[in-house]
């Protein structure tokens, strides 16, 4: 945490000195894949359950063989 210019508050150090402890002791790799898992579940899970829906807009627009015009700049 000692870099030049660095300024932590309380609460910053606080959150990241046990990431370092988790680096440190070797159970970096263990915690990331728990730590992405946890992410996923409400943040993946849900939103996706029934499909990918950016894809599903795709496939239900209508399309188009031609292209609108490109404002061209004066």
């Amino acid at each position: 945490m000692d870099i030049t210019r660095a300024r932590w508050t309380m609460r910053g150090a606080e959150a990241v000195l046990p990431l370092g402890s988790l680096y440190i002791s070797g159970d970096w790799d263990e915690y990331l894949q728990f730590h992405l898992q946890q992410e996923h579940k409400p943040n993946h899970l849900a939103l996706y359950s029934s499909g990918i829906p950016l894809l599903k807009q795709v496939l239900q627009a209508p399309c188009s063989t031609t292209h609108p015009p490109l404002p061209i700049p004066v």
